[in-house]
């Protein structure tokens, strides 16, 4: 991920590169999660959680602490999940009351529950958190606000009042010191309220910003999780892009019995070998070149400069957002555990890094929103998106019968008459399609005729939680392998014409292993004949083919240097071998110095 300095100031990373390049943090993310997962996750708290936090949501009175940010003199950490409450964060217990009296904030963890948990740089070198807590004045809940804790003081001894417990060895990023911290009745400044979008004076008048209820303010003082997803996906493919590259190089020079019976032929060159690496290759690029598009339009819809002329909606960054974090965690859960398989026993080797990979991907899937529940938050959003486009004089029921009428599969099936695994048109088509069959099918059955407002309400959570999880979670899926698709297709075409035929090979695998995947569903829904679906494998097996030539050329494209990869199986894994290593890199970098 390569950044011009010139917004940067040759900093790898700023806080304040939030209000000036947004993707430079993003680019700085995914280049320190191939070099080490564990001290990604401890600067993305650092510099995105906790400083973004302080930066968006914080004023003047709180410039020191964004000063120190930086430099590291302020290290801090972001206090929102509790023991109990995590994806529904909004009904957490602590709590912050304002003391009018001493005209402080009163911060309280009143049960084991509500302790902030998985609190990254909280065990050992946090000094300040942001802690959401329930702001409470004169008795009123006014809903989730950040306020500035100190935790530990100069010298690093724990603040009186706060419990500090380090939660041990996990299976995985055992760098970061993840914590759980409480509090008891710890008294802060009421000037530690993050104040940008609500203020609370002397003397207890409360005033905000936020039209809506406590939800719509949850919401807007959490936002940074959004671009924490972002930061989370491109950490993910930086670590797929370790993974392939070092499976790809030692498959390239690893060698095993040719045509002659000797061990003179790279196992690369087995459609074996081939089959399981180069998809997964091809995805890698696909996901990279749709992220980097979702991150530009980030940047576009924060930054200042043009947030007010920049037409996309904060639903659909939102939907972006969610999609691709959870897209690219799953993908480098699979790179790293098929490139470990396909290195055999050299690929158990710590040294070789494809273990750290697995471990941190399992945080990929489930930290900043567990990726399955991030797919039921695209479908929400998708729905109430389609709802608002929908004609005002028509009624929910008329409009998705419209749908119904457009989209069935009939229709669908004279319209798309023909196509293969190499007509990308044809893919893409069928794509959208599925996409809006399964939405029009979710929509239809969350319409809920009859009753109260209240009966109405449970029996759509009945059947949106209990009974429609894998239309809700396929139809989720649909939209974001299908803006997937559409953002790495137009970029394709904007590239160097050199590179094109190469790019659209692997956009063509990817759509191929999109039908394949999902081969049930364009079957049953007449989208895809029964003699196409049988010709896919012909199609995958020739791209496979006429890619795997270029496979370590395509590695080499990550920009990875050799000191960043240091996996002995990626360099010269003989010399490595040649003396007592112990399983460690040092001595071998003296050597090839």
């Amino acid at each position: 991920a390569v950044v011009s300095t010139q917004s940067t100031g040759n900093k790898f990373i700023s806080v304040h590169f939030f209000s000036t390049n947004p993707t430079a943090v993003f680019a700085a993310h995914e280049n320190a999660s191939i070099v080490d997962g564990a001290t990604a996750t401890k600067m993305t708290v650092q510099f995105n959680l906790f400083g973004g936090t302080v930066l968006k949501l914080g004023t003047a009175r709180h410039k020191e602490i964004l000063d120190g940010i930086d430099s590291l003199s302020n290290v801090g950490c972001f206090g929102l999940s509790e023991l109990g409450y995590g994806n529904n964060a909004v009904e957490m217990e602590t709590t912050a009351t304002y003391d009018a009296d001493s005209d402080e904030i009163v911060v309280h963890t009143p049960s084991v529950k509500a302790q902030k948990y998985w609190i990254t740089n909280g065990a050992v070198h946090a000094n300040c958190m942001v802690v959401f807590a329930q702001l409470m004045v004169d008795g009123t809940n006014n809903g989730i606000h950040g306020v500035l804790v100190p935790i530990r003081d100069a010298q690093g001894n724990t603040m009186p009042g706060v419990t500090i417990h380090d939660m041990g060895i996990k299976m995985g990023l055992n760098g970061i010191d993840n914590a759980k911290i409480s509090f008891d009745n710890v008294r802060v400044p009421r000037t530690n309220l993050l104040n940008r979008e609500s203020e609370l004076h002397e003397g207890g008048v409360y005033e905000t910003k936020i039209t809506g209820n406590n939800r719509a303010r949850f919401l807007k003082v959490a936002d940074q999780l959004l671009s924490g997803r972002i930061c989370i996906a491109s950490m993910s493919q930086g670590a797929a892009k370790a993974c392939m590259a070092i499976a790809l190089r030692y498959s390239a020079t690893r060698l095993t019995a040719g045509p002659t019976g000797k061990s003179d032929f790279p196992i690369l060159g087995y459609q074996l070998q081939q089959r399981a690496l180069i998809p997964l290759l091809a995805k890698t690029y696909i996901f990279d070149i749709a992220l980097k598009e979702i991150q530009a339009m980030y940047a576009k819809y924060s930054l200042p400069s043009t947030q007010n002329v920049y037409t996309i909606s904060h639903r659909e960054i939102v939907m972006m957002c969610c999609a691709i974090k959870a897209i690219t965690g799953w993908h480098i859960n699979e790179a790293a555990t098929i490139s470990r398989e396909r290195s055999g026993g050299q690929g158990y080797l710590a040294a070789n890094r494809f273990g750290p990979a697995i471990g941190g991907s399992h945080s990929s899937m489930t930290a900043e929103g567990d990726n399955s529940v991030l797919m039921m938050k695209v479908a929400m959003e998708y729905l109430a998106d389609l709802a608002t486009k929908m004609d005002p004089k028509k009624n929910f029921g008329g409009s998705i019968g419209f749908l119904l009428q457009q989209f069935t599969p009939g229709v669908v099936l004279r319209g798309f008459k023909g196509g293969s695994g190499t007509d990308i048109d044809f893919i893409r088509k069928i794509l959208k399609v599925r996409e809006e069959l399964l939405f029009t099918q979710l929509a239809k059955v969350m319409m809920v005729k009859g009753g109260s407002k209240e009966e109405k309400r449970v029996a759509r959570f009945k059947i949106w939680s209990q009974q429609q999880q894998d239309l809700v979670q396929s139809a989720a899926r649909a939209y974001s392998e299908r803006l997937i698709s559409d953002l790495a297709v137009e970029k394709i075409g904007l590239a160097d014409a050199e590179l094109q035929p190469i790019l659209k090979k692997m956009y063509n695998l990817y759509l191929i292993s999109l039908v394949q995947d999902n081969i049930g569903f364009f079957l049953t829904n007449g989208l895809i004949s029964k003699g196409g679906a049988n010709a896919l494998r012909g199609d995958f097996n020739k791209l496979i083919a006429d890619i795997s030539p270029e496979a370590l050329a395509l590695a080499e494209g990550f920009g990875i240097t050799e000191e960043m990869l240091s996996a002995p199986i990626a360099r010269d894994w003989e010399l490595y071998n040649s003396y007592d290593n112990a399983g460690e890199m040092d001595k071998y970098e003296d050597l090839v110095r």
